[in-house]
């Protein structure tokens, strides 16, 4: 889309309610319940797209459930787990660089959301989860791609994925925002519990988020080995679709090969996009939504183009 036209969208789309959505008091409790929020300041993010800073891939292919070119590919199952519809990607990247993170309406700053396949379409993105929605609390560090946006620390141990793209978690008790910038982190989400460690599921069946409910819609990503992932978010709240919990979700990861797993915003929240197409059914703002509702969130994980010159 040229740039003139993806401005007016933009505008069209969101310069109505974006007001609307600054007066509002919006909330959000654990992984479902909302909470008032607080005006903090805004940070404009530097955004780039395939079509100007991005390197356009070669012999690309994809159905509805794979992408694959040159230099990624993505495969995504579906299981059955505990009465609950799962979707496993799996992904395999030729370098770290390709693994992003991005914030809605490229700004970070509380009340500023997009559903999860706006967020993708927005930065051109192949595949891409919700992340830690960092906008519905004041604490936990935020750091994207290599910027740090918070450092005041939460309670939760924090996800650091480095510039080689591997994961590990960190005790924020431990360090510093900063001193994580230091050791290399490029990406950091505050969410949790981190639910495997090498290899071994490191949440009881008794771990749960906040108030959250024991059976939910779950997103989380994990590693199996040098540049090769696995996202898995799963359904929830629905006679179809029952929900995991921690433990479960944990052992799906494990079950897939993942050596290290971190769950992420999960609930109304849970969503999977790839090829602009949203992969499960996420339930929205909540278990009285229809299914295929998404919810509005601050920030998403996301496989996209390589910039020139990286």
């Amino acid at each position: 889309m040229p740039k003139s036209k993806h401005r007016l969208k933009k505008i069209l789309k969101f310069g109505p309610i974006y007001a609307l959505t600054l007066l509002s008091l919006t909330g959000y409790t654990a992984a479902d319940t909302f909470l008032v929020s607080h005006s903090i300041a805004t940070v404009k993010a530097s955004k780039t797209t395939s079509s100007t800073a991005a390197t356009v891939a070669t012999n690309a292919t994809s159905t509805s459930t794979s992408y694959k070119d040159d230099n990624i590919s993505i495969t995504i199952k579906t299981e059955t787990v505990n009465n609950t519809k799962v979707y496993v990607a799996d992904i395999v990247v030729s370098d770290s660089s390709y693994l992003k993170s991005a914030l809605a309406q490229s700004t970070y700053g509380t009340n500023i959301t997009e559903t999860t396949s706006d967020q993708a379409e927005d930065v051109d993105a192949i595949f891409a989860i919700n992340g830690d929605y960092y906008g519905y609390r004041n604490d936990g560090y935020v750091i994207r791609n290599g910027t740090l946006y918070r450092s005041t620390a939460g309670d939760e141990d924090v996800l650091g994925i480095d510039s080689n793209g591997n994961m590990a978690s960190y005790d924020p008790s431990e360090y510093t925002a900063q001193e994580l910038i230091d050791k290399g982190i490029v990406q950091a989400y505050s969410f949790g519990p981190t639910l495997v460690e090498n290899g071994k599921v490191v949440v009881s069946d008794s771990d749960e988020v906040g108030q959250s409910m024991s059976s939910n819609p779950r997103t989380a990503i994990g590693q199996v080995g040098e540049n090769h992932y696995i996202a898995v978010v799963s359904d929830g709240r629905t006679s179809e679709s029952e929900g995991l919990s921690l433990s479960e979700l944990a052992q799906v990861m494990v079950d897939n090969g993942a050596t290290y797993a971190y769950n992420l915003d999960g609930g109304g929240s849970s969503t999977m996009v790839l090829n602009g197409k949203v992969i499960n059914n996420p339930v929205g703002g909540g278990a009285g939504n229809s299914t295929g509702s998404e919810r509005a969130v601050s920030d998403i994980l996301y496989i996209g183009y390589k910039e020139q010159g990286s």
